[in-house]
């Protein structure tokens, strides 16, 4: 009987031995799995956060842009407000009537100023006069805004 007891318990004691040194494997087999997940997540933190930065910096940027557009479309206003009170101020139609040759030279000028606007905002370089102007009026009559822009290059 002590033999038996004895070959039992070496049994046992191999299976256990066995379930152990399974166990140990699969564990450490396990533990490397999540290692390397771990090292894939702060992989992925770190280029998150890195995106999450650049997000704000371009977030900052848009604003500022959205903030320059506003203010040009607020000077673009103005500028049309300008010109509707001066439309309003004068009826063309019945000073043709009364002096035809004032008002065409009056609209000749008109007309060669907007065109220099386009000019200018198509990137011409400034005359000797647009250089030499004080004022925006001075400038040119027609885009006076325009003077501010070339004055502070």
């Amino acid at each position: 009987m002590g033999m038996k007891l004895a070959g039992v318990m070496a049994i046992l004691m191999f299976v256990t031995g066995g379930i152990f040194y399974w166990y140990y494997n699969d564990t450490q087999e396990r533990m490397g799995i999540l290692h390397e997940i771990n090292a894939d997540l702060e992989v992925a933190v770190q280029n998150n956060e890195e995106a999450i930065k650049q997000l704000n910096i371009d977030n900052q940027k848009a604003k500022a842009q959205i903030g320059k557009v506003n203010n040009e479309f607020v000077d673009i206003r103005r500028q049309n407000q300008v010109l509707a009170d001066k439309l309003t101020k004068n009826s063309i139609g019945s000073l043709a009537q009364n002096k035809p040759v004032l008002v065409e030279k009056i609209i000749n000028n008109a007309t060669e100023n907007a065109n220099r606007c386009f000019e200018l905002i198509s990137g011409a370089t400034l005359t000797d006069k647009e250089r030499e102007a004080k004022d925006g009026k001075s400038f040119n009559s027609e885009c006076p805004w325009m003077f501010d822009r070339y004055k502070s290059n």
